[in-house]
């Protein structure tokens, strides 16, 4: 069953209409800053919540970048390559993280609709 209640720290299960992956949500102050600094990859994803845009300064591999808005649609889809800035987008609220290329994979484009079960 799909969460309703706030999203905290932990892992928990993304799904898609074609898929289903391993997911880390970042929801405190202290996971959102760290998010996927110090890495060299990650399995599955990572949501960093509350926030609008996401950096990869001292990041050590490619991100594929989703925004999503309230509902956990899909706002934009974005590549962002190390040390490099990601601007806000207007009604995002959360931001899914996942190695480049991930988010094809995953067929997650503008309009897809996730639910996250933790």
């Amino acid at each position: 069953m799909p969460t309703t209640s706030p999203l905290r720290d932990g892992p928990a299960r993304l799904r898609t209409a074609h898929t289903e992956v391993t997911l880390e949500i970042a929801s405190s102050p202290k996971a959102r800053t760290r998010g996927l600094l110090g890495r060299d990859g990650i399995d599955g994803a990572i949501l960093i919540t509350p926030s609008s845009s996401v950096h990869t300064l001292r990041m050590r591999f490619t991100i594929d970048v989703a925004y999503l808005d309230r509902q956990l649609r899909v706002v934009d889809v974005h590549t962002l390559k190390p040390n490099r800035l990601g601007a806000p987008r207007r009604h995002a609220r959360h931001v899914l993280e996942a190695e480049a290329g991930a988010m094809a994979r995953w067929n997650i484009q503008r309009g897809t609709h996730l639910s996250i079960h933790q």
